[in-house]
């Protein structure tokens, strides 16, 4: 079976299947999050390094799935924005070199709308004289924000926003319950990605009750609130932690026997470390925005509930918090959304502090 299939996605994924046998040498894939860019731009990669046009099943696909194959690239913000340096080492010094093994190279760029101006420079030099043999695929939830200079340069891909019934109906005829398909497609807002995640992982639902734990702390006082900062640290800090192990899996193909990196494949070694670490640099952030985001939803709960939504309308049909007064919930909702737009514009602010005003604002006091 071909890797280019991604439901939901058909147009999108018609015109790449005719792209790979005679690709452009730069693609926009474009659309909200969790329309399924990432997989589209995962099986088009396959595509295109695999030397049977995208088997799925031969080792050039396997790697390119999970973006491990040495002949691809992945660029990913470091904190707010993708840095001019991080441009140069990972984009344009590989794109000029021989790829590690026969084959085309490819580059992916995810969030590209965070190119700051030195490094959108950098990569437009790239695109205006592309190497043979080498295709770029940048991402964007917002993708009008790229400069029209690059964006000129480069074939638009749309990916369409998926709805709930289809995110449930996808996970449902992938073994997972309805219950949960339908509780993940619908903490994630439809994001399949992240509903897969959420529903198959052991840890999926830790940071919503990492939440769940953080605000009934909030709701008994100051003191509480203070403590309930300290959960949402203390997940953040598990979530690190799994990184390390995930980079360990991520590492396998390219060692030896006896566990140490082949000669062959240093500079996919190197690349993967360099985005562990860019991983790991942000991985508290993003952690706390994910249990703020899950504490978000429960308290919209709270609001909707009392305002006599149905259970099985709510976003998380399955739990309650009803010791919280409805002013309550409102003021902490404003909260957690505050401190999520603080953490995400400004990547120097003390995060304990932060999430200690939302929850004092929670708590009332």
């Amino acid at each position: 079976m071909s890797v280019l299939e991604v439901p939901g996605q058909e147009r999108a994924i018609a015109f790449l299947r005719g792209a790979a046998e005679r690709p452009h040498h730069a693609y926009v894939l474009a659309g909200p999050e969790g329309s399924g860019k990432s997989l589209g731009a995962r099986a088009f990669a396959a595509a295109l390094l695999c030397h049977r046009g995208g088997c799925g099943e031969c080792r050039d696909c396997r790697l390119a799935l999970v973006d491990q194959h040495p002949n691809e690239s992945v660029v990913e913000p470091e904190g707010r924005d993708i840095h001019v340096d991080t441009i140069r080492d990972a984009i344009w010094t590989p794109a000029y070199r021989t790829a590690p093994e026969p084959g085309r190279k490819v580059f992916v760029i995810r969030e590209a709308d965070r190119l700051s101006p030195a490094a959108a420079d950098t990569l437009l030099k790239v695109l205006e004289e592309p190497p043979a043999e080498t295709v770029f695929l940048l991402l964007s939830a917002r993708a009008h924000e790229l400069p029209a200079t690059i964006w000129s340069r480069c074939h638009v891909v749309a990916f369409g926003a998926l709805s709930e019934p289809f995110v449930v109906e996808q996970l449902v005829s992938e073994g997972i319950a309805e219950t949960r398909a339908r509780l993940a497609a619908r903490l994630t807002g439809g994001n399949i990605g992240r509903a897969r995640r959420l529903a198959t992982a052991e840890e999926g639902l830790a940071f919503r009750d990492a939440a769940a734990t953080a605000l009934a702390r909030a709701a008994t006082g100051a003191s509480g609130a203070l403590g309930a900062a300290d959960v949402v640290l203390a997940s953040a800090a598990d979530y690190k932690k799994s990184l390390k192990a995930e980079f360990e899996r991520e590492l396998s193909p390219f060692l030896d026997e006896r566990g140490r990196p082949e000669e062959t494949y240093r500079g996919a070694i190197r690349r993967l470390e360099v985005r562990f670490q860019r991983r790991e640099r942000r991985a508290e952030r993003d952690a706390v925005d994910w249990v703020l985001l899950a504490a978000s939803a429960l308290l919209r709960d709270r609001i909707a509930s009392a305002a006599g939504v149905p259970s099985q309308d709510l976003l998380n049909p399955d739990l309650s918090i009803e010791e919280l007064s409805v002013v309550r919930a409102a003021a902490g909702l404003a909260g957690m959304e505050e401190a999520r737009a603080a953490l995400a514009e400004d990547v120097n602010l003390n995060v304990r502090l932060v999430l200690e005003r939302a929850f004092l604002r929670l708590s009332g006091a």
